[in-house]
């Protein structure tokens, strides 16, 4: 019988966080990260989970400006404040900085969300 361990929103993506290549097959894929999380949130919003409402919106709250890109272009803008040619061929480093980016923005939004008083729990 597999224990099934329930953690928060601001739990999980840390832990997808530390071991990414777990979840899409490689640690350094910041677009196959994003397609993960993508996939993630529309699970979320089929089944009545914490799905990511709001995050594309915080996103361009926190780099003080919109754009034409849709969330993981908003990442990138605050990682890599020098640009990026392709967002499924960023450089080794760029990589790197984007994916660490990404989890840390992740887990501001949540503990963000988390703090509000109208928070919804995940089921």
């Amino acid at each position: 019988m597999r224990q099934i361990i329930e953690m928060s929103e601001r739990e999980y993506f840390a832990y997808v966080g530390k071991r990414p290549g777990i979840f899409v097959g490689t640690a350094s894929s910041f677009h196959q990260l994003t397609a993960f999380l993508t996939g993630y949130d529309q699970h979320a919003i089929r089944h009545g989970g914490q799905e990511l409402t709001g995050w594309h919106e915080w996103l361009v709250s926190r780099r003080g400006r919109n754009c034409a890109h849709a969330w993981p272009g908003q990442v990138l803008h605050i990682a890599l404040r020098e640009g990026w040619n392709n967002i499924t061929d960023l450089l080794p480093g760029d990589e790197t900085r984007a994916i660490e980016v990404l989890f840390q923005l992740l887990d501001e939004f949540a503990a963000e969300r988390e703090a509000r008083p109208d928070a919804r729990k995940s089921d």
